[in-house]
């Protein structure tokens, strides 16, 4: 028996004059194997023909996401660190570092919470790399998947670059556990759950929904040219601003309500089906 038919995408229902597509990766663009989809090397030379930017937007660095898109970055914007770092075109466009001051409570608490029994482990998040004291196989294997760039350092203190981000592996359950305890130590920093068991701690006023607006003054883009995919909370803030907004079927409920149209799970290539119907419609409509 052939396996059942995936969902048709949930869609616009008028022509959109598409010029900038933003996508979170994992549990949205990427596989069930964190793969970029093959169909999407072959749409990406049909959205450059048509005027299209992609802008991969992610909690991972950005080193990460350029060897995932090597090659293929002429023209790309990458939305880094969940916003903490956006390149367009290979040059920076904004990085906005964490208050230097908070990094050793932050150090102390992860230190104190992990003598205590949680399982957890930090990431320090520079501009170039990421840095870890935890020298865990386990925790390293799973930091290393996102930050290409990383240094095992004896003294988390001695980092030798600001913190844009600090990230925190739970092996536990992330969104009940060290994100309530983050949430009430590391005020009036920003704690967002970026997965089950990532937490990402950021500047106030860092998010990629912020990242979007600037890319769009940047680029003269309007939020009706916009197309913006998610799954996961860490991307609630850009579905805010764009009207050309979709969650995955796979995404978190809180995300699924705020999104305008659903399309099918990242395990189904759902941002690449929906960008193919997309363009054929406005190319039938021109």
């Amino acid at each position: 028996m052939s396996a059942p038919a995936a969902p048709v995408p949930n869609l616009p229902s008028e022509p959109i004059d598409l010029r900038l597509v933003v996508t979170d990766l994992d549990g949205t663009l990427l596989d069930g194997e964190g793969r970029v989809p093959e169909r999407l090397w072959e749409l990406l030379p049909l959205l450059r023909e048509r005027g299209v930017m992609l802008a991969p937007a992610s909690g991972r660095q950005y080193p990460v996401l350029r060897r995932l898109f090597a090659g293929n970055t002429d023209g790309m914007a990458f939305i880094a660190e969940n916003g903490t770092y956006v390149v367009l075109d290979g040059a920076e466009l904004s990085c906005t570092p964490v208050d230097p001051g908070f990094a050793p409570d932050l150090v102390r608490l992860v230190r104190e919470l992990r003598s205590s029994g949680h399982r957890i482990g930090l990431v320090w998040c520079g501009r170039g790399a990421a840095y870890v004291e935890w020298d865990d196989p386990e925790f390293v294997a799973e930091v290393a998947t996102y930050y290409a760039a990383l240094d095992v350092v004896d003294d988390l203190l001695d980092a030798p670059e600001p913190a844009i981000k600090f990230a925190v592996y739970d092996f536990g359950d992330a969104d009940s556990a060290s994100t309530r305890i983050l949430t009430e130590r590391c005020a009036p920093q920003q704690v967002v759950p970026s997965s089950a068991h990532w937490v990402d701690i950021m500047s106030p006023a860092v998010n990629k929904g912020a990242a979007l607006v600037s890319l769009q003054h940047t680029l003269g883009i309007t939020p009706a040219q916009t197309v913006v995919f998610g799954d996961y909370l860490n991307d609630l803030e850009m579905i805010s601003e764009a009207p050309y907004s979709f969650a995955m079927a796979n995404a978190h409920p809180d995300v699924l309500e705020a999104a305008r149209f659903v399309a099918p799970k990242n395990t189904e290539q759902g941002v690449v089906r929906v960008l193919e119907q997309l363009l054929a419609a406005s190319a039938s409509a021109a």
